[in-house]
C-alpha cells in the first residue's frame, strides 16, 4: 500500500492537500486496519499489559529499548513524525508510538531488517549533515523533509545505492505501527484507528449493522483483549 505523505508541514495544509492524506489513509483501512504481524513474538515482546490503552509514553526516554540504540531511536521518530505528521486530522505516528512498534519488531518478527536499519539510520544523519549541516534530529521540519525526499526520490546514489529502499522499508513499517493492532507496540490510544474511523473488531454483526444506515459505535480494544485470541507462552494466538 502506497502512502500519500505530507512534506511540507510548515506550510498550512491546503482543502485538496488534507483531504488527499485523508483519502490515503483510508485507503489503508481498505487494506485491514487491524495489522497482523506474520510470525510469532518473543517472549519479551508479549509483555504483560501491552494491549491495554495507557498514557502515551516517549519511546527512549521513559521506557527501555529492545532493540535499536537510544540515537537510532531519536533518528527514527523524527522520521516517522514526518512520514504521518500531526495535522488538522489528528495525531500522527510519532502518537501512535509507530517508532515504538518497530524498535520492539526488529527483536522479533522484523528481525531481519535490524543491519538495515543500523546502516539506514546512520545514513540519513549523515546525510543530513553533509547537506544541511545538522544531524537529522537537530534539523527544521522542512529541512527534515527535504533529507526524505532525498531519500525517497534515491538522490544520495553515490554513498548509498539502495537510499529508496530503505525510505519505503520505514514507510511501510511506519504505517504499520500506524494501524496495528495495539497489543504490537503502536496504534496508541487507537490513534491511527480513529484517524481513519475504522470502528474496531466485530466478531458478530446484527441487522441494522448491515443496513450500514449509522457509523458503528467503536470498540477500542484489542484482539488479544477477547478469550478466543489467548496468549500462550509468549506467542500470540490467532
Amino acid at each position: 500500500m502506497i502512502l500519500v505523505m505530507n512534506l511540507e508541514r510548515n506550510r498550512k495544509p491546503s482543502h485538496q492537500a488534507t483531504m488527499s492524506r485523508r483519502d490515503a489513509l483510508k485507503r489503508v483501512a481498505l487494506a485491514g486496519a487491524g495489522v497482523a504481524m506474520p510470525n510469532a513474538w518473543s517472549g519479551s515482546a508479549a509483555a504483560a499489559g501491552e494491549g491495554k490503552t495507557g498514557p502515551l509514553t516517549p519511546i527512549g526516554r521513559r521506557e527501555a529499548l529492545e532493540t535499536l540504540n537510544a540515537k537510532e531511536c531519536d533518528i527514527l521518530e523524527a522520521i516517522v513524525a514526518r512520514l504521518i505528521p500531526t495535522d488538522d486530522n489528528g495525531p500522527g505516528a510519532a502518537e501512535a508510538r509507530a517508532a515504538h512498534y518497530i524498535d520492539r519488531a526488529l527483536a522479533g518478527p522484523l528481525s531481519s531488517s535490524r543491519k538495515a536499519y543500523a546502516a539506514g539510520l546512520a545514513a540519513i544523519d549523515a546525510y543530513a549533515l553533509a547537506k544541511r549541516g545538522r544531524g537529522f534530529v537537530s534539523l527544521a521540519g522542512a529541512d527534515q523533509d527535504d533529507v526524505l525526499t532525498d531519500i525517497e526520490k534515491n538522490v544520495p546514489t553515490d554513498v548509498w545505492p539502495n537510499a529508496s529502499e530503505f525510505f519505503e522499508l520505514v514507510r511501510l513499517h511506519t504505517i504499520q505501527g500506524m494501524f496495528c493492532d495495539p497489543y504490537y507496540g503502536g496504534n496508541a490510544n487507537f490513534i491511527g484507528w480513529n484517524l481513519i474511523a475504522y470502528p474496531g473488531i466485530r466478531l458478530a454483526v446484527n441487522a441494522d449493522d448491515q443496513r450500514m444506515q449509522a457509523r458503528p459505535e467503536p470498540l477500542r480494544q484489542s484482539a488479544y483483549d477477547l478469550a478466543m485470541f489467548a496468549k500462550r507462552g509468549g506467542e500470540h494466538g490467532h
